[in-house]
């Protein structure tokens, strides 16, 4: 009785909070169209496809392609053609941006710092400008906006997540076919956060490590499209604690997990893109993933081809699939559609269960989203590296403390040198 008691008033938590969803769609816009925007969606309705013009009065840039959380206050976005990181408050409001880091691709925080991954060979760093062969990491110091150190890793580098201190890096090589002077990359560089140098290179022997690459805890899934002909598609997850000590730390399965995102239970929901140039078509996968148990299975269980609810079949029926995401804080499911690539997409909204729930009209290929945090949640962040506590107190991720064990659930704190997503 006590049991279905707490799942009511879980159940009616989540969906009270639907009042409070807000959630930013960015919109890539087309490639050297410079029309990248933000959509703002608030209480089930589009309130704006041009959010960042309305506040700011100017345009955000050209083909934007990543959007996290910093911390309470702060919102970074990737715009990769305009060479710019844009941060925003969570109002909309501009902050600063900076145009260092050409051809920047996706973004990672600790609070303190963002890392960002770049396609180019060159930035401008408080200690002057630094070259590259390949591909490289920089970190912004957010005390002054300004790249303060950097890291060449593999060429074209993409997804980037942040474990235990250790920069994770996936790279493509997706230049191969264009530069001609290097292969695809098959691998993933840990790179140390602190001192930006690279401590370890796991070879997954997968080219072309492309595309979204979620997180859960210390579980990532990483998507790899093949070399579009004779190579398949497939997708990864990949161990980060393991990683650190083995080079047996990741799982293939043969989907591809082109778009992907983490549910508030550690699951991944994956749609997987497979394009091949040989026949023109693209091949379309839906999929559930508990990485815990693909990984102790060493893949012979933790897949499930199916999606909550209707999504799959709501994704089945879109022209062009486009993007996946859970709200962290409510468990509400989001999906897009970017139609024919040229004109406006859907966004598509889904309850915790998988209901459809309605379709909103947004801008130009929207591809990427974040929650922003209902009244009476601390927002805070996914990692951090920590010094160890010995006092038995609880931090946040803003090193406050307290004597209590916290209430807050879906928060994250550290105890004793360890982070903890609390879920009482």
């Amino acid at each position: 009785m006590k049991q279905c008691f707490t799942l009511l008033l879980l159940t009616l938590f989540i969906y009270s909070a639907r009042a409070e969803e807000r959630i930013i769609v960015l919109n890539e816009g087309m490639w050297q169209a410079d029309n990248g925007r933000l959509t703002y969606f608030e209480n089930g309705s589009v309130v704006s496809n041009q959010w960042f013009r309305d506040k700011n009065g100017r345009k955000l840039g050209d083909t934007p392609n990543d959007i996290i959380q910093v911390n309470d206050d702060l919102i970074a976005i990737a715009i990769n053609w305009s060479n710019i990181v844009q941060f925003i408050t969570p109002s909309g409001y501009a902050v600063a941006a900076i145009e260092d880091i050409p051809n920047n691709r996706r973004l990672c925080s600790d609070g303190k710092f963002v890392y960002v991954t770049s396609y180019g060979h060159e930035c401008a760093t408080i200690y002057g400008m630094r070259y590259f062969t390949r591909g490289f990491v920089a970190k912004i110091d957010l005390s002054n906006y300004r790249v303060v150190a950097t890291c060449e890793v593999g060429y074209e580098p993409e997804g980037i997540a942040l474990y235990d201190g250790r920069l994770f890096v996936a790279n493509t090589g997706g230049y191969a076919e264009q530069e001609g002077d290097h292969d695809y990359e098959t691998t993933v560089s840990i790179v140390n956060a602190a001192t930006m140098t690279v401590e370890k290179v796991i070879d997954t022997h997968i080219p072309n490590l492309f595309g979204e690459m979620s997180q859960s805890g210390r579980y990532l899934c990483i998507n790899s499209p093949g070399d579009y002909y004779e190579t398949e598609a497939c997708g990864l997850i990949f161990d980060c604690e393991q990683a650190l000590t083995s080079s047996d730390c990741f799982v293939r399965f043969n989907y591809p997990a082109t778009y992907s995102c983490t549910t508030i239970d550690g699951n991944f929901l994956v749609v997987g893109s497979n394009f091949s140039y040989l026949t023109g078509q693209y091949e379309f996968s839906y999929l559930t993933i508990n990485p815990m148990q693909m990984m102790k299975s060493r893949g012979a269980s933790g897949l499930t081809r199916a999606l909550p609810g209707s999504i799959g079949t709501d994704f089945a029926a879109m022209s062009q699939p486009y993007g996946i995401y859970v709200n962290p804080y409510t468990g509400y499911i989001y999906g897009t559609d970017a139609g024919s690539f040229e004109g406006a997409g859907y966004l598509y909204q889904w309850s915790p269960v998988g209901q459809l729930l309605g379709k909103h009209k947004v801008y130009i290929n929207p591809g990427h989203f974040l929650a922003v945090a209902p009244a009476g949640y601390y927002v805070g962040i996914g990692e951090v590296a920590s010094r160890k506590t010995a006092d038995g107190k609880w931090y946040d991720l803003h090193g406050r403390a307290t004597d209590r064990t916290p209430l807050q659930r879906g928060n994250i704190y550290i105890k004793d040198g360890r982070k903890t997503l609390f879920t009482k």
